[in-house]
């Protein structure tokens, strides 16, 4: 009788192991499934073993979820660029995203916990838990980097701009239409070429970019450093020193006046930078326009901020000598390279060269103007947001060493808006004061002001011809404009020399 339920038994053994590796692969695959889904939701795998847990964990997710959709539906891009232009906002955002990561990845644990399959060992075990441990990366990896872009720009911000509006300047009002009722704002840029073995602050590049807020027509002015006969405004204390302008021949030319405000610091105590406010000033009074707001960058940074941008393409027009001077009887010396002309990516070193140097083209430092300026026009139509992102935090330690704006931090909203309407109306005209429309020696600053006025309010085009006024002083041969230059007495397109 034994022998003849032998069988029997052995066939229930053989029955009872298969119902236990059955209930074990459906264990296997409940841990991975709910793993999984309260990595991609949390709190969803919660719901069998903590439901309550669980419950509250999705619903508070799916309530900021709605509150975000809204939000930039709401605002669209500029909702998303609003927060991250306040310090006030990233206050928040960090440690909101640092809970909520917490949060998360506690519930992938307990759900990896609540799951695992009893009395599983060796390689199983182990896929298992590796598997958890990637699911917490999925989650940990874009809030560590989310918390870290987010402290980088919340240090750029303090560090860059400016907690006060500068006195006088016009700006944003707020509501539906911020900019409503001002007629131009007007920014100067400066390249400054302070750095290790020069003595003080000389500006290398000396720019007004006059915006129309509305439509986002801009005009860019360049004007050069060698200008003489300097004015100087009423409510300026060196106009009592120059009364008649800084108008001491070539050794009072535009590039020194940041160093004599400085060397007269005295006269303004109230200006942490007497050389910035007098240089303001200058400028002010050569266009006739008021300076709103000033934007400092040191070209000692500028390799560093080319390189974090990837590089920039340039169509060079012409030959551009590197690492060369001239010398005191007027020979090039010093060349190390070249840069030869037709479209070319350039790193940071040779960019910087192609906008400073002075030394190879026949109109020296009004080439440069247009160099300076065909860079200004390339680097803003290359900057892609991607790639911006990827080297956002070597850009981001550039621009905290090498910038300064005054623009102050609760307006870069409205500016960040003001921003995308100059890219959208596509319209920057550039008008440089050069030996080919002014007399740098003996400026007309009457004929100067009626070029600006023109180049922001263009006359009305009329059928019959009309003839050019006559410029105050012909160039001498030595100054004649290289062929690649088309400066005149009104604005033209920023890219029709580049």
């Amino acid at each position: 009788m034994a022998s003849r339920h032998e069988p029997a038994g052995r066939h229930l053994g053989l029955g009872e192991r298969g119902a236990t590796a059955r209930r074990t692969a459906r264990q296997v695959r409940r841990y991975y499934t709910l793993t999984a889904a309260s990595t991609v939701v949390p709190g969803l795998g919660l719901l069998r073993t903590r439901r309550r847990t669980g419950q509250v964990i999705l619903v508070a997710f799916a309530v900021a979820l709605v509150v975000a959709i809204i939000y930039v539906l709401a605002r669209g891009l500029m909702g998303v660029i609003t927060v991250g232009l306040s310090r006030n906002a990233l206050t928040v955002v960090i440690p909101v995203v640092v809970i909520a990561a917490a949060v998360w990845v506690w519930g992938i644990v307990t759900t990896a916990r609540d799951n695992l399959p009893v009395g599983a060992t060796g390689r199983p075990r182990i896929a298992m838990i590796v598997f958890a441990a990637l699911a917490c990366v999925l989650v940990l990896a874009p809030a560590a980097q989310t918390v870290r872009y987010a402290a980088i720009q919340h240090s750029l911000i303090g560090s860059v701009f400016d907690t006060l509006r500068p006195e006088g300047a016009v700006g944003p009002i707020g509501g539906d239409d911020p900019w409503a009722g001002i007629d131009r704002v007007n920014v100067l840029l400066l390249g400054s070429d302070a750095g290790e073995g020069r003595i003080g602050t000389r500006p290398d590049a000396i720019m007004v970019a006059s915006i129309d807020p509305q439509s986002g027509e801009t005009v860019l002015f360049g004007i050069p450093r060698n200008l003489q006969d300097i004015p100087f405004s009423e409510s300026n204390p060196l106009s009592e020193i120059y009364p008649d302008g800084y108008n001491c021949g070539d050794q009072c030319l535009m590039e020194f006046v940041w160093t004599l405000g400085e060397d007269h610091a005295d006269l303004f105590p109230d200006s942490p930078e007497p050389g910035l406010t007098v240089t303001k000033d200058a400028v002010s009074q050569i266009l006739d326009l008021d300076v709103d707001y000033t934007s400092v960058i040191n070209l000692e940074g500028f390799t560093q901020l080319v390189d974090a941008m990837g590089g920039v393409t340039i169509d060079v027009q012409e030959r551009v000598c590197i690492g060369c001077k001239l010398d005191a009887a007027g020979n090039v010396v010093g060349t190390t390279g070249w840069i030869e002309p037709g479209v070319q990516r350039l790193d940071g070193f040779h960019a910087l060269w192609y906008s400073r140097s002075r030394a190879s083209s026949q109109d020296g430092d009004f080439s440069r103007m247009r160099r300076q300026r065909c860079m200004v026009g390339a680097l803003l139509n290359q900057v892609n947001p991607t790639s911006m992102l990827v080297r956002y935090p070597d850009l981001a330690a550039t621009l905290e060493d090498n910038v300064r704006v005054d623009i102050p931090e609760q307006d870069l909203d409205e500016w960040a808006e003001l921003v995308l309407t100059i890219q959208e109306g596509d319209s920057i005209k550039s008008l440089p004061l050069t030996n080919d429309n002014i007399d740098v020696v003996n400026p007309d600053y009457d004929r100067i002001h009626r070029m600006v006025d023109e180049a922001i309010d263009p006359p009305e085009p009329t059928s019959e011809p009309t003839t050019s006024s006559p410029t105050t002083s012909t160039p001498a041969p030595s100054e004649t404009p290289s062929p690649s230059e088309t400066t005149t007495e009104s604005a033209s397109d920023i890219n029709a020399t580049c």
